[in-house]
C-alpha cells in the first residue's frame, strides 16, 4: 500500500500543492515562493520546483521566469468557457455509464450518495476541513455516476475538467454561509438524489437533463462571487 513516506519528495510536494491550490488555502492569483514552500512543507528546493512545473503543464500554476509561480488566475470568462465543455463531456460520461454500468456500479453510485449525504457542509468561511471533506466526497459520487463510462479517453477528460471546476466551487463553500444556506443545502441534496435516481432508472434523458441543470447552478452560483471578490487579494508584491 502506497504511504506518504514512500512517495519521493516530488511527488509529495505535487500532491500536497495540487491539493491545496484545488481544495485548500492557495487561491487564484496568489504568489507560490519556493523558499517559503520549502519551509512550509519541510522538503527541498528541488522537488518544490519540479512540483510547480508539473503543476504548470496543468495549466493550474503560472510560471514567469521574471515574476517567480503563482496559483493561476480565475475569471468569469474561463469559468463559462470551462463548464460549457464539462456539461458536453459530461453528458457524453454518464450516457455511457447508464449504457454499460452494471450492479456493481449502480451499488458504488448508492454508497457514495450515502456518504455525501451524511457529509456536513462548511458552516463559515474558516471552516476549510469540513469544505475539504464534503468536496472529497460530492467528487465521489459524480465520480460513481459516470464511472461506468466504456471511453477511458472521455473519463481521463472529465477528471480534469472536474479538478479545474472545483477550483471555482471552492469560492462558494469558503464564503460565510447565509440564513438561508439550510434550504440551499437541502436542495442540492435534493438534486443529487434526483440525478441517482434517473441513473439507476437507466432514463438518460431525464438523467442528462438533471445534470445539465445541476452544473448550471453551480456555474451561476460561481459566477455571482466571482463578480463580487478581489480574486488576487491575497497576492503580495
Amino acid at each position: 500500500m502506497e504511504t506518504t513516506e514512500s512517495l519521493s519528495h516530488a511527488e509529495r510536494a505535487y500532491r500536497r500543492l495540487r491539493s491545496e491550490i484545488l481544495y485548500g488555502d492557495l487561491m487564484p492569483g496568489e504568489r507560490l515562493r519556493a523558499a517559503e514552500l520549502q519551509d512550509r512543507f519541510s522538503l527541498g528546493l528541488t522537488p518544490i520546483r519540479e512540483a510547480l512545473m508539473r503543476l504548470s503543464s496543468e495549466n493550474l500554476v503560472e510560471v514567469d521566469p521574471n515574476r517567480g509561480s503563482r496559483v493561476s488566475d480565475a475569471s468569469l470568462a474561463e469559468l463559462t468557457d470551462l463548464m460549457a465543455t464539462r456539461r458536453e463531456i459530461e453528458k457524453l460520461c454518464l450516457t455511457s455509464a447508464m449504457t454499460y454500468g452494471d450492479t456493481a456500479w449502480e451499488g458504488d453510485i448508492v454508497a457514495a450518495l450515502h456518504r455525501l449525504s451524511r457529509t456536513p457542509l462548511p458552516t463559515s468561511k474558516n471552516d476549510r476541513e469540513a469544505a475539504t471533506q464534503w468536496e472529497a466526497q460530492h467528487r465521489s459520487f459524480h465520480f460513481a455516476l459516470v464511472s461506468a463510462c466504456k471511453e477511458k479517453w472521455l473519463l481521463r477528460f472529465w477528471n480534469v475538467l472536474t479538478d479545474h471546476s472545483e477550483r471555482y466551487r471552492k469560492y462558494r463553500l469558503f464564503q460565510q454561509q447565509e440564513p438561508s444556506a439550510p434550504t440551499q443545502v437541502r436542495n442540492v441534496n435534493d438534486e443529487h438524489q434526483a440525478l441517482m435516481d434517473a441513473v439507476l432508472r437507466r432514463d438518460i434523458p431525464t438523467a442528462t437533463r438533471l445534470m445539465q441543470e445541476h452544473l448550471n447552478a453551480t456555474e451561476q452560483s460561481v459566477a455571482r462571487l466571482l463578480s463580487q471578490l478581489p480574486l488576487n487579494a491575497k497576492e503580495s508584491s
